[in-house]
């Protein structure tokens, strides 16, 4: 038996319109403190690995319970501000990282059911253009040009190379 209608639940307008303001809300308040990097940027800066969070977050330690022992070179404000804006982003991304995986999983079900049902529509088409109802062998004609291994691509086959 065929699965089908995988996509069952649909995103109502009222829906589509809360996640279309949300994502608005987030491009606005990131493009108001974010930089856009360049690649070379991006390669230069990096990603801080995890032996060095913990030379962060230990260094972070030693100020926040013994700040004699602290470099008065660094301006701690700004590291705290730093270390929890990096927190924040941290958490954030997981959740729209999560987030994106649920969208993209949604979007996947709902093409695999209009797929299987245009198969289905393409079928039917084939099965009323062998009974000669007028208009379904132009459609078949029309839709067998979107399967290339059938011999309906008008896009000749490549030639065979000789080894």
């Amino acid at each position: 038996m065929p699965i089908d209608n995988l996509g069952r639940l649909h995103l109502t307008a009222a829906q589509k319109t809360k996640i279309s303001d949300a994502m608005t809300i987030i491009e606005t308040v990131l493009l108001s403190v974010t930089q856009n990097l360049t690649s070379e940027e991006r390669q230069k800066f990096g990603s801080v690995n995890e032996t060095n969070k913990l030379l962060v977050n230990k260094a972070r330690d030693y100020n926040l319970s013994q700040p004699s022992l602290s470099s008065t070179d660094v301006d701690w404000e700004e590291y705290e501000l730093d270390f929890q804006d990096r927190a924040f982003s941290d958490t954030t991304e997981q959740r729209m990282s999560a987030a994106l995986r649920m969208l993209t999983d949604f979007k996947i079900v709902h093409d695999f059911d209009n797929y299987q049902d245009a198969l289905t529509d393409y079928d039917y088409s084939k099965y009323k253009a062998g009974t000669k109802t007028p208009g379904f062998t132009e459609k078949v004609a029309d839709m067998k040009v979107l399967f290339p291994n059938s011999g309906g691509a008008g896009i000749p086959p490549l030639p065979k190379t000789e080894s």
